[in-house]
C-alpha cells in the first residue's frame, strides 16, 4: 500500500475520532505540508530507517516551505511524531512487515529562554490600554493579571466571569481553524481551572462588558477574535510603544515573575497557571524564583 494512502485512511478513522479537532488538523497539515511530498508516493514495506531519517535531516535543513530555511527542532519532532504513530498502527495492523519509524533520532530541544516584560514595559501597556479607545485590547491587560493562554482568553466568555465573588473559570480554549475560530476543550486536564481576579480589575471589566455587545470578552465588532488576528493586535501595540518585541505568551511569564515576585507560593501559582503539577512551574521559572529568594534575604540581612 502507498504510504499516503495509508495515512489519508488513518488520519480519517484512527486519529480524528479519538482526538481533538485542533491535534487533527496540526495532523493533516504535517502528512500534507511534510509527509506527503517526501515520502509518501513510497510502498509502506519499501520505507527504510534511513529513508525516514533523511527526510528528517532534510526538513531540518530546508524545511520551511515558506522560506527555504530549517524547520525548528519542534516543529521535526512534531513531524517525527506522526510518522512514528501512523507506521506503528499499520504494523500493528499488518500493512508493514516492519516499523521503519520505530528508530527514528530526534533533534534535540534546545531550552526556550522564559520572556516577560518588564515593570516599566507593563505599565506602559497597561496605561496605553486605559486610555485607548479599543476595548478588545482589554484582553492583554487581563492575561497580565490572570495568567491565560492566548486560546483561553478569546474563547472566553462573560458567563465565564462571576463578578459577584470575582472568580473566572476556564472550561475552553480556542484555535484558528480553516473556517475560522474554533471552540475546543482546554489544553489539559489541569487547564480547566478557576482563577481569582485581582477587585481593581472588576469595574473594568464590567464597563467593558456594558459596551461590547457580544457574549465573548474579547471580541471585534460582535463577533469572536481569531488567534492570529489578536496577536497582530499585540504586536502592533508593541511596536506603537516602542517595546521590542515578544510573543503573546510572555504576558503569561509576566504574570507569573509578577506573582513571583509578590511572593505567590509555587503551588497556588501552578494550580493557577493550569501546570500538571507544581514542578512544572518550578521548572520554568526557577530564574525568578531565585531573584525572590535573593530579595528575600536582602530584606532580611537589613536586619542585621
Amino acid at each position: 500500500m502507498k504510504y499516503s494512502i495509508w495515512l489519508d485512511q488513518w488520519l480519517d478513522n484512527y486519529v480524528r475520532p479519538s482526538v481533538k479537532v485542533r491535534t487533527f488538523d496540526r495532523y493533516s497539515l504535517i502528512v500534507d505540508l511534510h509527509i506527503k511530498e517526501g515520502v509518501g508516493s513510497a510502498d509502506m514495506d519499501d520505507l527504510t530507517p534511513l529513508t525516514l531519517q533523511s527526510l528528517v535531516t532534510e526538513l531540518l535543513a530546508r524545511g520551511n516551505r515558506r522560506t527555504g530555511a530549517g524547520l525548528s527542532p519542534g516543529s521535526v519532532n512534531a513531524v517525527i511524531s506522526v510518522l512514528q504513530s501512523s507506521l506503528r498502527a499499520a504494523h500493528i495492523l499488518g500493512f508493514t512487515s516492519v516499523n521503519a519509524a520505530e528508530k527514528l533520532k530526534r533533534p534535540k530541544l534546545a531550552e526556550k529562554p522564559v520572556e516577560c516584560f518588564s515593570l516599566h514595559e507593563q505599565k506602559a501597556i497597561e496605561k496605553t490600554i486605559m486610555t485607548g479607545e479599543k476595548d478588545k485590547l482589554y484582553g492583554i491587560l487581563l492575561c497580565l493579571y490572570s495568567g491565560l493562554r492566548i486560546g483561553e482568553l478569546l474563547a472566553l466568555q462573560w458567563s465565564d466571569i462571576d463578578f459577584a465573588t470575582g472568580v473566572l473559570t476556564v472550561s475552553k480554549s480556542c484555535h484558528d481553524g480553516k473556517g475560522g475560530p474554533v471552540i475546543d476543550e482546554p489544553k489539559t486536564l489541569a487547564s480547566r481551572r478557576v482563577i481569582p481576579l485581582p477587585k481593581q480589575l472588576l469595574p473594568v471589566l464590567k464597563n467593558v462588558k456594558k459596551k461590547c455587545g457580544s457574549s465573548f470578552v474579547v471580541s471585534a465588532k460582535g463577533r469572536s477574535v481569531s488567534v492570529r488576528s489578536y496577536q497582530r493586535s499585540f504586536e502592533l501595540l508593541l511596536k506603537k510603544l516602542n517595546i521590542p518585541h515578544k510573543g503573546f505568551h510572555s504576558l503569561r511569564h509576566t504574570f507569573a515573575t509578577r506573582a513571583i515576585e509578590c511572593g505567590m507560593d509555587v503551588k497556588t501559582l501552578s494550580e493557577i497557571l493550569g501546570h500538571k503539577n507544581p514542578t512544572v512551574t518550578l521548572n520554568r521559572y526557577t530564574h525568578s524564583l531565585i531573584e525572590h529568594k535573593k530579595a528575600m534575604m536582602n530584606k532580611l540581612g537589613k536586619l542585621l
